[in-house]
């Protein structure tokens, strides 16, 4: 996983090159069907928003939630609003059409934005990617839902005029039906997966079988499907699944076939022998858009929270535009609105501006702004195993490696159960093993919460200090002190006369029975 980073942005360039050349002024492959174009993309970044949600934890969502959702609704109309003004001015567009444009343009690509900030081995303070990963999946049923008007407003042959309460009404029906829909769709899903039983392997396409079906059921109640599918991938991924490993690598692997499949189709579809005629404002517009519009955008959501002023201008510099901005802009060719084609092909030079300027220098951007946290573990080889219907367990190999604190000795801690050694292709039980060697092959059972802990014991350049609070609990009590210490220090009157004479373990044990873990 560490492995193939610097390159996702310039991989998606490449499918969207294969597109182009085995497109219309390539090989010649005429594939112009934008409706089927347009379903096939939906339904690809339904796959890539469901596993976005899924893959973000609870807690970086709580952290991220206000200024992500600030970014993604108020910072959507502003980048919308500008970006439109210069592009009615640049282009002879009425101002409906060029906000219209803004629109397209508005929403980051979340699984280009996740590729980056995951795999693209770039360490920041969690409250930034949070933010940036949460506003990518919440953004893309804004923009969708403003698209969808505008192009319903040109099409009737209104101005922004047309704009008025009933489409503020349909605004929140929209979202509200597809948060319901996404709560119990997520809860739904994860009933199902516990009650599956059959064939394990089918598990996790049950698991994305069911959130499409999410995502079209909100559809035909008249709700943002986009929406839904994101929360209830986020409600599906914070509760107890079965085969959880197996869904996500499963997950993982589909959101890159979403991602190919519709750059690839995005890319049939241009015809870039059209290209000539707006080629010049549109390259500006996509410069705007990235070194002023989003900037402005982000600066004005961000002020009322505590972002240092470099951090905000990081998550200004990560407003990847990619596919979903090319699928919106089917929409007005769809309507048969006579700038459609225009729209269409302006859109894809300014992803394909956003993609290069941005996409290829974030990771030297952190750096410049001095935004790179340290890993505080190296490198650890691990690979977790599913169990089936472990609730609190997992089976997790360790490969021992030089420079961890294993190898120069310190101890596995009592709540993770080492059961199994491979050293030199023999398998023995972990008593009789002796000193881990490097090279060996560690299987563990732990709780799954504390795997990160234990990532530390077999991490390379990792320090252990012996008073480390994560590790070892807050402060470190010895059972071998006498008891009467406890009284001296947490008030008289905490022990009986007979636990006088007691050790700390001792009383423990005494007062609460079962046995002594260390802990």
């Amino acid at each position: 996983m560490l492995h193939h980073h610097h390159h996702h942005q310039s991989l998606l360039l490449l499918f969207l090159a294969v597109g182009l050349i085995a497109g219309i002024d390539g090989l010649g492959i005429d594939f112009s069907d934008n409706n089927a174009a347009y379903m096939l993309g939906s339904v690809a970044l339904a796959v890539i928003l469901f596993d976005s949600g899924f893959g973000t934890p609870i807690k970086a969502f709580k952290m991220a939630a206000l200024p992500a959702m600030t970014l993604a609704s108020v910072g959507v109309l502003i980048t919308s609003g500008l970006f439109g003004v210069v592009a009615s001015l640049l282009l002879h567009f009425s101002w409906v059409e060029g906000l219209l444009l803004g629109a397209i343009v508005a929403s980051t690509d979340a699984a280009a934005v996740f590729f980056l900030l995951r795999i693209g081995g770039i360490n920041i303070r969690d409250q930034i990617t949070s933010t940036l990963e949460v506003e990518s999946g919440t953004n893309d049923p804004m923009a969708i839902f403003l698209t969808v008007m505008l192009v319903e407003l040109i099409a009737a042959g209104k101005g922004i005029s047309g704009i008025d309460l009933s489409a503020l009404l349909s605004f929140f029906e929209e979202m509200g039906i597809g948060l319901v829909a996404g709560l119990v769709g997520g809860w739904l899903i994860v009933a199902a997966a516990n009650r599956f039983d059959q064939d394990r392997g089918l598990a996790p396409i049950l698991v994305l079988a069911l959130a499409l079906l999410v995502f079209s059921i909100t559809g035909a109640l008249h709700g943002s499907g986009f929406l839904a599918v994101y929360v209830a991938g986020l409600v599906a991924g914070n509760r107890q699944i079965q085969s959880k490993l197996a869904i996500k690598r499963f997950q993982e692997g589909m959101t890159w076939l979403a991602q190919i499949v519709m750059f690839v189709m995005l890319g049939l579809l241009a015809t870039p022998s059209q290209f000539h005629s707006i080629a010049f404002p549109a390259v500006i517009l996509g410069l705007f858009l990235v070194f002023v519009a989003r900037p402005l955008a982000v600066w004005l959501c961000l002020l009322p929270f505590d972002f240092a002023q470099k951090e905000i201008t990081f998550v200004a510099w990560v407003g990847l535009r990619g596919a979903v901005s090319i699928l919106l802009s089917i929409l007005p060719i769809l309507s048969g609105l006579k700038t459609g084609q225009d729209i269409f092909n302006i859109t894809f030079i300014v992803v394909l501006v956003s993609l290069v300027v941005q996409g290829w220098t974030i990771k030297p951007v952190a750096r410049r702004l001095g935004l790179l946290i340290p890993k505080q573990t190296g490198e650890v080889d691990r690979l977790e195993v599913d169990l089936p219907r472990a609730a609190h367990h997992e089976l997790v190999s360790y490969r021992v490696i030089h420079d961890s604190p294993v190898l120069k000795g310190a101890r596995i801690p009592r709540w993770a159960t080492p059961s199994l050694i491979i050293r030199d292709g023999r398998s023995m039980r972990y008593q009789y093993a002796g000193r881990l060697g490097e090279n060996d092959l560690v299987y563990i059972f732990v709780n799954p919460t504390y795997i990160h802990l234990l990532d530390r014991l077999f991490a390379s350049r990792a320090e252990l200090d012996p008073d480390d609070e994560e590790f070892f609990g807050t402060f470190a009590i010895s059972p071998h002190r006498p008891a009467t210490e406890l009284d001296a220090a947490y008030g008289p009157g905490l022990l009986a006369k007979t636990e006088k004479s007691m050790t700390v373990g001792e009383l423990i044990a005494s007062r609460l029975g079962g046995r002594v873990d260390y802990a």
